[in-house]
């Protein structure tokens, strides 16, 4: 993910099991109605406000869950966009949005949030390829990584891009799996053709750059034919989906969780490090950390970086 987030805006990145509510985080569903008939506005329970109510509406419209996050900033966010949108208050807006399909893509759009870039945080790029990654393929015949929250792929691409380098240094022969999900089936989309701008590229070290992207016209860059077949997409939202038991080496899940609430947050951390065999590694975004390390088996590496306890 790129350009430092706008102001505080839910990411669209970013697991969960029948215990863990459905939350926006990066990738939705498709737009119909979850329940009821899509003209339907929600019924205002006693003691109810009209931002829960409306968080009901939109669940119910399209199946994502406002509540999930941290009430003030996305309140402040809907209630601004609303505004602007030339609305008195938020049943109106929601009456809107359940007669136009346009304009509740357009209220997605507003209060979720993509920002990607290739080489994101080098620091951390920079130690994955000189200790972690070296270690991982010593392990094993290959590599197996998640990008949780993979936003339009940046992530997705310079990891598989990384492993190729580290993977040739050892000798070449090793087997590299990246799979990335994001909640938005849009990005999912654009994540798949592998095409990045010239900001998205602005930290990437010029020689692996030039190495496995290439020139698309009007300062864009493409992935190469050989990182292709690393990296699979898939839309899914990280909060509904079930732990993939102990199936990944690395996973990786930046800047995702900041606008979820703590018990959100903390839930799908337990979800991914269930996800992640003994040994394996979980790497968090630059403000972030991760809670009750011990009681999930965890031990700080290096910063903002996790191994699970072997068995």
């Amino acid at each position: 993910m790129t350009a430092e987030p706008r102001s505080p805006l839910p990411p669209r990145r970013p697991l969960s099991s029948a215990a863990v509510p459905a939350a926006p985080s990066r990738t939705r569903p498709p737009l119909r109605p979850v329940a009821g008939r899509a003209g339907d506005a929600p019924a205002a329970r006693a003691g109810s406000d009209d931002f829960t109510v409306f968080c009901e509406g939109v669940r119910r419209l399209c199946g994502i869950d406002l509540s999930q996050y941290k009430r003030a900033q996305m309140e402040r966010r809907v209630r601004t966009f609303v505004e602007r949108q030339g609305e008195p208050d938020l049943p109106t807006y929601l009456h809107r949005m359940q007669k136009d399909k346009a304009e509740l893509e357009a209220f997605l759009d507003r209060v979720t949030i993509n920002v990607s870039q290739l080489w994101r945080n080098p620091d951390q790029w920079t130690r994955l390829e000189r200790t972690v990654l070296p270690e991982l393929f010593a392990q094993g015949p290959g590599l197996k990584a998640w990008s949780a929250g993979c936003s339009y792929g940046a992530e997705a691409y310079t990891l598989a891009a990384l492993s190729r380098t580290v993977a040739a240094k050892l000798g070449g022969g090793k087997r590299i799996e990246i799979t990335g999900t994001d909640i938005d089936r849009r990005i999912v989309e654009r994540a798949r053709r592998g095409t990045f701008t010239a900001d998205d590229a602005r930290d990437a070290p010029s020689a692996l750059l030039q190495r496995f992207f290439e020139p698309a016209g009007e300062g864009t860059w493409t992935a190469r034919a050989e990182l292709r077949p690393l990296v699979r997409f898939e839309a899914a939202d990280l909060l509904r989906i079930p732990a993939r038991k102990e199936q990944y080496d690395l996973i990786l899940c930046r800047n995702t969780v900041i606008y979820f609430t703590d018990d959100v947050r903390d839930a799908l951390h337990a979800k991914l490090v269930e996800s992640l065999r003994p040994g394996g590694y979980l790497v968090v975004g630059s403000t972030e950390r991760v809670a009750h390390t011990t009681q999930l088996g965890l031990t700080p590496a290096f910063p903002f970086t996790y191994k699970k306890g072997e068995a």
